[in-house]
């Protein structure tokens, strides 16, 4: 793993990118400490619209908007 300085990393920074792709990990300093890193994106799964749908489904169990309809929280938005 590289430190760069912050002032290299914004001067380097599509070369920097590059070398991030390929799969090394770089630690940006600013006078010397560690204040970020760049790392690969690790490929998201790709998940199913079913799963998506079910997860959403899960998710809403035992959640409500509060004695309101859908209609009203769209009117109430509409006011401003």
């Amino acid at each position: 793993m590289e430190t760069v300085g912050s002032f290299e990393a914004k001067t380097h920074f599509s070369a920097l990118l590059e070398r991030v792709a390929k799969g090394e990990t770089i630690t940006i300093t600013k006078h010397g400490i560690p204040v970020a890193k760049l790392v690969p994106a690790t490929a998201l799964a790709r998940r199913s619209r079913a799963e998506v749908i079910r997860e959403l489904k899960e998710f809403r169990k035992g959640r409500t908007l509060g004695g309101l309809t859908l209609k009203q929280l769209i009117n109430e938005g509409r006011r401003f």
